[in-house]
Parts: C-alpha cells; sequence; structure tokens
C-alpha cells in the first residue's frame, strides 16, 4: 500500500465563525457526507454550540485535500490540528460520519485546552457519552 492510499487521520477543532446560526451546522454535515461517502473518508463532528471537534480518517491524499479546503472554509476560524498522521485502522467503519452534540461548552473547550495525542485520547475518551447520528 503506497502512502497516498494508506490511512490517514486529522483531529482538529475550530470555532463556528460569529453571528452564523447553529444551524449551519445542519448543511455543512449534510454536504460532507456525501462528498466524504465518495473519497472513503469516515469520522465524527462532535458540536457544542459554538465549537467543532472533528476526528477524520481515509486514504492520506482525500483527507489532506479535505483539511485544505476546511481551512478555507469561511465558516471555521481558530482551527487548531491535534493529531495528523498515518492510521493502522479505521475507527468509525460503522458509519460514515457521525454527528454529536454536545452538552455544554465544557467538553470541547477541554479537548482545546490539551495537546496533541492527549486531546485525541481524550476525545476518544468522551466517544461512548456522545449520541451519534451516522
Amino acid at each position: 500500500m503506497t502512502e497516498k492510499q494508506a490511512l490517514h487521520e486529522v483531529f482538529y477543532c475550530s470555532l463556528l465563525t460569529p453571528d452564523l446560526p447553529p444551524a449551519t451546522v445542519g448543511s455543512i454535515v449534510t454536504q460532507a457526507r456525501a462528498r466524504n461517502a465518495q473519497y472513503s473518508i469516515t469520522g465524527l463532528l462532535v458540536f457544542d454550540g459554538m465549537r467543532f471537534c472533528q476526528h477524520l480518517e481515509g486514504p492520506y491524499e482525500a483527507v489532506e485535500t479535505l483539511m485544505r479546503r476546511i481551512e478555507r472554509d469561511p465558516r471555521h476560524t481558530d482551527i487548531k490540528v491535534f493529531r495528523q498522521g498515518p492510521l493502522a485502522a479505521r475507527r468509525y467503519s460503522g458509519f460514515g460520519m457521525g454527528l454529536a452534540e454536545s452538552e455544554g461548552p465544557d467538553l470541547m473547550a477541554g479537548i482545546r485546552a490539551l495537546d496533541g495525542e492527549a486531546a485525541l485520547a481524550h476525545f476518544l475518551a468522551l466517544r461512548p457519552s456522545f449520541d451519534i447520528n451516522g
């Protein structure tokens, strides 16, 4: 398997651009699910009304292209990438792009306060508590 075909993951958090309604997230997810399925990208997006935390996985080139698109998306601000690199096996094979809403801002703010692998580990530990819509 070449590097471009190998599984790759990105975990980042960002803020919803001020003045955009939280309902904007619904349109983001609807578009993302269709596009990500085309490129074999799976993952989980958690939104707390203000902050996004998203864990993406898929082929290297597809995930990198998606991250460049997210970085240019005016609906996201203050993007902070915590983990980016090779992945041994998918964590989200049961659904394409899951969406969960976090109860209150404390959980996502706590993740943003961490660094790198610690942030991802904290996110993964919280995953069972999320009500995920796949």
